[in-house]
């Protein structure tokens, strides 16, 4: 909302001297928040108004040109050279004299064109610096000015335009009245109300039959007819002007009036050419398929939605959102029905959304106008067309008022102290409401509070209580930060999510988490089966991309999403992670809606809850190029598989819990390079290498290893317990065995702890051969033991007999021999 501050001064009694920062203040003490402080452009030297005296029409020369004698309130007029030709003799016009420096540092002077001495300019809206029209200059019309009087003051040249951010709640602030009502709250001054009119004694019946069908989004319509209205009476320059400034385009005098009003009063209008306006008017809902050509030339399909203003031929116009275009004003339009009316806001904002039509008066319409102001719009309307375009009302107007009285509003007078932290007593309370137009009643601190007209959005205690703290000051709610109590810290699942993130960090891994929706195209490019678990989804119901619309069941599509455009932007060798939750899908149970007024109880709490669906925390890694850069110590090693499974193994110790490893078979890894990992005997995740056919669906590099496993599977770590240390030396003893490639190095190691007994202190495998002399469909695994004793030094003996322990254990559990 524009709003010029010597318009404000008119319905205002601003302080004397107050400055444009402490109306800036005062605005932003309002809640409103002041986006832009226009100030005018700088022009010196005499600028004048002056009478057009002579016109004397130049020839021979390419363009038409005119020699003018201009009144300026000399003795002499001034004789100035100019191009337009959209001005004529007795007008008034704006005559920049020599001496005058127009913005943008254009200087006049007297000089020499057209074989004429051009003693100064007419100046055009651009020239001055306060619009952006140039086809021809600013006629001020022929009367209401004196030449010689200086222009400044007539073109508002000194105005400073406030353009204010009206909140969506605040529908009365789209007005002057508005904004003059809650300034002077503010303030602590008198202002003059522009709707407080006396109405005419208007007689006769009225012009025009009104039926309206649909009570419920209009309840109330109000018409005016007149006519005698001068088609080619021009809009005044000071209503120009104040459109201008309030970024209101002049159109006709008929159209410019309403626009006007709506600004003074908030309540936006509608003229129709009463001529073209056939039988009765109805206002009604749309026939789904209906047609309407507004305003703008569009041919628009309406849905049972929309509301209508209709006659005997059908719609005339979109109730609340644009006029139709039958019925447009011409230029020899000297019949008009004004129509002013309330709407139901929450229609006209689907109407406005539905076909994409914002205007001035849908902003005010969805947000709420006044409807008491209807009939004294069309009156102030129908004045203005009086004294500027000599046109006269004809018989009464028709109002339809269908209102129900709003009810009070109970309020504990001490209820806005208590919640804003300040003392406010009852006085000031009252003082508050009334300044803001509501009726209060009661004794006491119970009162009985009746909102205004206009203020739509006072619907409980709570609106009451802002509009106190507001006009009270926000500034004066004392700002006291709470004592914030000791935390209990870290619980034990964060602390691990957290060890875990840093581990992999700490691995070289790079975290990069994505958005947690997928759809079946990604899916697809997983290759899952039709049956496979993660295709059971969670939709949303309102989702950010139809490309992703459900809640993602595994981390792999994202975080493949992010190596391929990590390689696409010319990485080669990526290693990432995510560590998130993921939404299996299932027959859960739909959620209540409880409603707002009251808690919940706990049954609706407990089935709220249970529709919740299971969020586990999943821990995913992808990998591609090499794991060891090349350089000059050597040609590096491609990251393989086994990468993938010694990810998941520092996952599971930063947890503080063992994996073991079997193989096994899941899209999307490869069928021979897939490992299962296994807590105990409870498979919590995959690693491996992605199939070729789904690295070439998502045009990733062959053998791209992953790991996903479910963190939240991961079993909660017992209380650590410091180990015993044994001051006597270890025995170190290298054992390699031949098994079969089918047999997991997991349970041979598993047989050769059981083996090897309580001596055994650490046992790692350092080295997996295949080749001769290893026998085909066999490997060869080495194993590197250390045995000690924590109360002596073992013997050669002792550490044989473990030795031969362990290798007999092995042979035993899993067909293992002594490597020749």
């Amino acid at each position: 909302m524009k709003v010029p501050v010597s318009w404000l001064s008119e319905l205002v009694d601003l302080p004397a001297g107050i400055t444009v920062e402490e109306l800036d203040a005062a605005f932003v003490r309002l809640g409103f928040e002041v986006e832009d402080v226009v100030r005018p452009p700088v022009t010196t030297g005499p600028l004048v108004v002056g009478r057009v005296l002579e016109i004397e029409e130049l020839t021979g020369f390419k363009k038409p040109i005119r020699y003018t004698q201009v009144e300026v309130g000399e003795a002499e007029p001034r004789g100035i050279v100019c191009g337009a030709q959209n001005f004529a003799v007795g007008d008034l016009v704006v005559a920049a004299l020599p001496g005058v420096v127009l913005p943008g540092d254009f200087a006049i002077a007297a000089r020499k064109t057209y074989d004429h001495v051009s003693d100064g300019m007419i100046c055009s809206v651009r020239e001055l610096g306060i619009g952006e029209d140039h086809a021809g200059i600013l006629v001020l019309g022929q009367g209401g000015y004196v030449p010689g009087t200086p222009a400044t003051d007539v073109l508002g040249l000194e105005d400073v335009v406030f353009d204010l951010e009206v909140t969506p709640d605040r529908g009365y602030a789209m007005s002057m009245r508005g904004i003059a009502r809650d300034l002077a709250g503010v303030l602590g001054v008198t202002w003059r109300d522009p709707a407080d009119l006396p109405l005419p004694d208007w007689s006769g019946a009225p012009a025009w039959e009104v039926t309206v069908a649909d009570a419920d989004r209009c309840d109330r319509f109000s018409m005016l007819a007149v006519e005698d209205l001068d088609p080619a009476a021009p809009s005044p320059w000071p209503l120009r002007r104040r459109l201008a400034q309030c970024g209101i385009r002049s159109i006709s005098l008929a159209v410019d009036v309403t626009n006007y009003v709506m600004l003074e009063l908030g309540q936006p209008m509608h003229a129709f050419d009463r001529a073209t306006v056939t039988g009765p008017i109805t206002v009604r809902r749309a026939t789904a398929g209906e047609r309407l050509t507004t305003l703008d030339g569009a041919d628009r399909r309406l849905t049972d939605d929309d509301l209508l203003i209709t006659d005997e031929s059908g719609p005339i116009g979109l109730a609340g959102v644009m006029g139709g275009a039958s019925t447009e004003i011409g230029d020899a339009t000297s019949a008009v029905l004004l129509e002013a009316a309330h709407w139901e806001p929450t229609g006209i904002s689907r109407g406005v959304r539905r076909h994409r039509l914002p205007s001035e008066a849908g902003k005010r319409f969805e947000r709420g106008t006044d409807p008491e102001v209807t009939v004294v719009a069309l009156a102030r309307a129908a004045a203005l067309l009086a004294e500027h375009g000599g046109a006269r009302v004809v018989g009464a107007p028709v109002d339809v008022d269908t209102r129900e009285p709003r009810m009070p509003i109970q309020l504990d007078a001490g209820l806005p102290g208590r919640i804003a932290g300040v003392p406010y007593t009852r006085a000031q309370v009252l003082e508050v409401l009334t300044a803001i137009g509501a009726e209060v009643a009661g004794d006491g601190d119970a009162l009985r509070v009746t909102p205004p007209s206009w203020r739509g959005d006072l619907l409980e205690p709570a609106d009451l209580v802002e509009e106190v703290v507001r006009f009270r000051g926000f500034d004066e709610i004392p700002s006291i930060l709470p004592t914030a109590p000791p935390g209990g810290g870290l619980t034990e699942r964060q602390r691990r999510r957290r060890s875990i993130g840093r581990a992999l960090a700490e691995a070289g891994y790079v975290e990069a988490p994505a958005f947690p929706f997928t759809g079946t195209a990604q899916l697809d490019a997983l290759g899952l089966p039709a049956d496979d678990d993660r295709r059971r989804v969670i939709t949303v119901r309102n989702p950010l991309s139809e490309e992703a619309p459900a809640l993602r069941t595994t981390l792999l599509p994202g975080l493949l999403a992010a190596l391929g455009r990590n390689l696409a932007r010319g990485l080669r060798d990526v290693a990432l992670f995510e560590h998130g939750s993921v939404f299996p899908g299932g027959d859960g149970a739909p959620a209540p809606l409880p409603g707002a007024d009251r808690r919940p109880d706990d049954a609706t709490l407990a089935a709220l809850l249970g529709a919740v669906p299971a969020q586990p925390w999943y821990v995913a890694v992808a990998l591609t190029g090499h794991r060891e850069p090349r350089g000059w110590w050597g040609s590096g090693r491609p990251a393989a598989w086994a990468d993938a499974v010694q990810a998941a193994r520092v996952v599971a110790a930063a947890a503080g819990a063992e994996l073991t490893v079997e193989q096994a078979e899941r899209a999307p890894w490869h069928p021979g390079r897939c490992a299962a990992l296994l807590v105990g005997d409870r498979v919590i995740g995959y690693a491996g290498e992605l199939h070729p056919k789904v690295c070439e669906v998502l045009g990733l590099p062959a053998r791209t290893a992953v790991m996903e496993l479910d963190a939240d599977a991961l079993p909660e770590p017992t209380v650590p317990q410091a180990p015993s240390i044994s001051t006597f030396p270890p025995v170190l003893i290298d054992l390699a065995l031949v098994v079969a490639d089918d047999i997991p190095a997991a349970d041979v190691a598993a047989a050769l702890r059981e083996g090897a007994g309580e001596l055994l202190e650490h046992l790692r495998l350092f080295d997996v051969y295949t080749g001769a002399p290893v026998p085909a469909g066999s490997r060869s695994l080495a194993y590197a033991l250390m045995l000690r004793a924590p109360d002596r030094t073992l013997t050669s003996e002792e550490a044989t007999a473990v030795r031969d322990a362990a290798m007999a254990a092995a042979a035993a559990a899993t067909g293992a021999q002594p490597r020749a």
